[in-house]
């Protein structure tokens, strides 16, 4: 219990750092690296000791990421600055869901079939603005001892794939951690948080950044979640198996 308030309380600070600060920026219409400083200063606050491998692009990049926490995103926006495609319910959760607005989070509605052109348009519009965004084309969390496969048409967007815009697939990796650190089966959202928050000491956050490939060299979405997905598991040393 201590560790879960002591975290949560410097979680609070950070934030009252960085919002004031954000909102002048914002104010005087700069690009604003506030966002991404409390979001880095989160992941470190909640025990995570980064190490990347490879080297990030900046902008005009879609981050194609396997999924095993909500941890991923502060740790992954605290070095990358990317904006995250995340399911439309989380804008409905307090405080969270406003945090991510100050990130440029892309909420989709995934069961909404016949809002698939705009939420596309949406993930175009963000690109064209040289954003660098990130997707989960797993859909879910895993535990981490294998990637689960990949839903094309979560890369939607890169069918066919805006001008300038390459895919750069990303492992991440909690090391001794993972599987007690990875949200997996019916767990709560909340009580994962709390388990997460209440665990003693530092873990290790392996980003690894594969090399980047050109989207338009694979026909259609399902080549291209088949090519991110095999580089994935070959940074991890997992075998790979075919996307959907």
């Amino acid at each position: 219990m201590i560790h879960l308030t002591a975290r949560l309380a410097a979680i609070l600070v950070a934030l009252l750092v960085a919002l004031p600060i954000h909102l002048l920026w914002r104010l005087l219409r700069l690009p604003s690296p506030w966002p991404r400083w409390f979001l880095g200063a989160m992941g470190w606050i909640i025990g995570a000791r980064r190490q990347t491998t490879g080297v990030p692009l900046k902008r005009n990049v879609v981050f194609v990421s396997n999924h095993l926490s909500w941890m991923d995103i502060p740790i992954l926006a605290g070095r990358t600055g990317s904006a995250f495609v995340a399911k439309a319910e989380l804008r409905a959760v307090p405080l969270v869901g406003w945090l991510c607005t100050l990130n440029r989070t892309i909420f989709v509605r995934r069961e909404d079939r016949m809002a698939v052109t705009e939420q596309i348009a949406t993930l175009r519009a963000a690109l064209s603005e040289a954003w660098a965004v990130t997707v989960f084309p797993e859909g879910t969390t895993g535990d981490g001892t294998e990637l689960l496969p990949f839903k094309a048409p979560l890369l939607a967007v890169l069918d066919p794939p805006p001008p300038g815009v390459l895919v750069q697939p990303v492992r991440i990796d909690y090391g001794d951690a993972t599987r007690e650190l990875a949200w997996v089966g019916d767990e709560p959202g909340t009580a994962h948080a709390a388990r997460v928050l209440r665990r003693r000491g530092s873990f290790t956050a392996r980003l690894t950044f594969c090399t980047p490939f050109d989207p338009r060299d694979y026909p259609g979405r399902k080549a291209i979640a088949a090519e991110a997905r095999a580089r994935i598991a070959a940074a991890g040393g997992v075998g790979a198996a075919a996307s959907l």
